[in-house]
């Protein structure tokens, strides 16, 4: 394959994953139609485990055989799994799909909260402290909880974007976790995205039944078929194509997907499910991608705008110039 061609397969690879992630929020609400958030939680992640599985038995992969590395994917699963998959579902219920999709874009900032406080060699820099204070600015203006004061069913609203930020916190740690506690690990990407998803199905299934999982459900063809998109391509497929991405372009490149995922949640809900969108919401979210941005120094103008300091001292420097140049003359 020549170098084109690749970086096009490339490519075609990372707007496919786009469209997977930002297209799991329409899945979600519309698989909520007969079936409740845990239930969902419990369907994608089993449906997933079976796509990595096979994926596994097809390339002759072994399993990983040491306590240690289950046991840490154990703890990873909960936060990278268990507990954001079932937040959304519940928050999928009571807010619209493209305003979950939103929210999802601030995953970046919610790991690099987490990386600083647990991390020691993380710190806070000033473009990190301008980009999180920019990015919290954007999710205030995406909540606009100005626009829901007094209105019917307004606490229930807040709580939804409440557990999307929570889901999102869950993740950071899930990163962080799997950053120390899966350094050094003989095994693939794909290896540890299969353990992880099918060690989630079975420990989502111990705990789904305590947090509504055994409610009835209504298995229309629209609920069956979103299931199946959900769990095999947006959780299954969806981990080999990020795994993909990041091979070939890299962590930091490959992050990007989250500024697409908004756009295409966004999108779906408006022309499938009829969803408005207010003006507010697509400020907020470009807010927050400028702060996270900002604060991975990905944006050359922060040096204009962050360091303040720098153009007083020039300042400073070319009056002293001028006052000595000034007193040479005389």
């Amino acid at each position: 394959m020549t170098q084109s061609r690749r970086a096009g397969s490339v490519g075609a690879q990372f707007v496919a994953l786009a469209l997977l992630w930002g297209a799991s929020f329409l899945f979600i609400k519309v698989s909520l139609n007969g079936l409740s958030p845990a239930q969902v939680m419990l369907g994608r992640l089993a449906l997933g485990g079976v796509f990595l599985a096979g994926v596994m038995a097809v390339t002759r992969r072994r399993w990983p055989r040491d306590a240690r590395t289950w046991g840490a994917l154990s703890v990873i699963s909960v936060f990278l799994c268990i507990a954001p998959f079932s937040l959304y579902a519940w928050a999928g219920e009571r807010i619209p799909s493209g305003l979950s999709s939103i929210y999802n874009a601030t995953t970046p900032i919610a790991a690099l909260l987490v990386s600083l406080v647990v991390l020691p060699d993380e710190r806070l820099t000033r473009a990190r402290t301008w980009g999180l204070i920019l990015a919290f600015f954007g999710v205030t203006v995406v909540a606009a909880p100005w626009s829901t004061l007094g209105a019917s069913g307004a606490g229930s609203f807040l709580l939804a974007q409440l557990a999307c930020l929570g889901a999102n916190l869950c993740y950071g740690i899930g990163f962080v976790l799997s950053r120390r506690l899966l350094r050094g690990t003989e095994h693939d990407t794909i290896t540890i995205a299969a353990s992880q998803i099918v060690l989630a199905s079975v420990l989502g299934l111990l705990v789904a039944p305590f947090i509504g999982g055994l409610e009835p459900v209504e298995v229309t063809p629209s609920v069956l078929s979103s299931m199946l998109v959900l769990g095999m391509a947006g959780t299954g497929l969806a981990y080999i194509l990020n795994t993909r991405v990041i091979a070939a372009w890299g962590a930091t490149t490959a992050a990007t997907v989250t500024y697409l995922t908004p756009i295409v949640g966004v999108a779906l809900g408006i022309a499938v499910l009829g969803e408005t969108i207010h003006w507010h919401e697509p400020a907020g979210a470009v807010l927050v991608v400028l702060g996270i941005l900002i604060s991975r120094g990905r944006l050359v103008a922060q040096h204009l705008v962050l360091d303040v300091a720098g153009p007083r001292r020039e300042l400073r420097a070319a009056n002293a110039v001028r006052r000595g140049r000034r007193t040479g003359a005389r």
